[in-house]
């Protein structure tokens, strides 16, 4: 029987990757409001705290009045506009506070009272992740309070990157806990088969973090408000505007143009694979569950191409927009969850 320390372990980092997904869920909203830039300064631990009286609130308002942007973009908000989108970016950065904290629940059970120990090495790599996270995250908003009132697509990629390095080994800790309840039985089943499908998978994830990252470029490049039409860019499957800068290899990455069109060849292309994956594994010997992740994992990968699209043709609106960045959390995760079934078996 579990015992009250294990169950706090357990249900401490179940609770991570609840906060987590919300993290994506607040910096989209974040990144589709504007609202990023909105807190100028990096206090991480005096920051803690809001502007609490109109004195406080006055001075937050004034830095951010010396920012590019509001010189450049916002130059007629007000104090109270200014406090809308403030909260945003405050609520934000909470949240990463808060799973720091979250974090020293499994930190403190695992050191005095040697819960899980095996586990150590992936809770290091968190805890190095966070704090990394924590520095890109200011690091990014750093670049838009430069000349430009605009973040480095770049940081903007690194930022979501690192999102999905802790989502990926919060994710395996938590399954790790549960490895007793959701091994499958290997034998009997095709040893190659087996392999098969752990090669396509991690293609698979391959692609889910390379449309991804083409999606962050996307973001930071407003790439998204061009070209709002499906299937074609326009009147042609191909723009004329494609590789038109020099050299070519930064075209791919700061051509807008050139980032959309390359963000949905990676997605459409992500969609049918993870879908053919699921055709592919029905002729081979494998358990009924880790046939029905793989058809989970096609639903979501058309779900999530889905979303991508009705972005596109409603010119980003912010609901479509937070969906689809967190769906690609989703479809990562539910591959994670595959590759950990194949790599988990009860028996050999």
């Amino acid at each position: 029987m579990p015992t009250q320390h294990e169950n706090l372990f357990k249900g401490s980092l179940i609770i991570l990757l609840f906060m987590i997904l919300g993290m994506v869920v607040i910096g989209g909203l974040t990144r589709l409001t504007g609202s990023g830039l909105s807190i100028v300064e990096w206090k991480p631990v005096t920051g803690i705290l809001p502007p609490l009286t109109l004195e406080g609130w006055s001075q937050e308002f004034s830095k951010y009045q010396q920012s590019p942007e509001f010189q450049k973009i916002n130059q007629g908000m007000t104090l109270a506009d200014f406090e809308s989108i403030y909260w945003l970016e405050y609520i934000h950065r909470l949240l990463g506070r808060v799973l720091g904290l979250i974090l020293l629940i499994p930190t403190f059970l695992m050191i005095f009272k040697k819960e899980h120990r095996e586990l150590w090495p992936q809770l290091v790599l968190l805890w190095v992740l966070g704090a990394s996270q924590g520095l890109m995250g200011w690091l990014m908003v750093k670049s838009g309070l430069a000349q430009d009132p605009h973040v480095s697509p770049y940081r903007l990629a690194a930022h979501l990157f690192l999102g999905f390095a802790i989502f990926g080994v919060a994710l395996w800790m938590t399954l790790s806990l549960y490895r007793e309840q959701i091994q499958i039985e290997r034998r009997g089943f095709s040893l190659k088969a087996f392999k098969t499908l752990r090669n396509l998978s991690l293609l698979a994830l391959l692609l889910v973090l390379l449309t991804a990252f083409m999606g962050a470029l996307v973001a930071g490049l407003k790439a998204g408000l061009l070209y709002n039409t499906f299937p074609l860019m326009g009147d042609t499957l191909i723009p004329h505007e494609v590789l038109t800068q020099t050299p070519w290899w930064t075209d791919l990455f700061e051509n807008p143009v050139t980032v959309q069109f390359l963000h949905r060849l990676l997605a459409m292309s992500t969609a049918l694979f993870c879908g053919w994956i699921w055709i592919y594994q029905r002729g081979l010997e494998i358990p009924q569950r880790l046939s029905h992740t793989f058809l989970g994992i096609g639903i979501i990968a058309f779900l999530q191409l889905s979303l991508g699209i009705l972005t596109l043709l409603y010119l980003v609106p912010i609901g479509l927009g937070v969906l689809h960045q967190g769906f690609a959390f989703i479809l990562f995760g539910s591959l994670v969850y595959g590759v950990f079934l194949i790599l988990n078996p009860r028996s050999i």
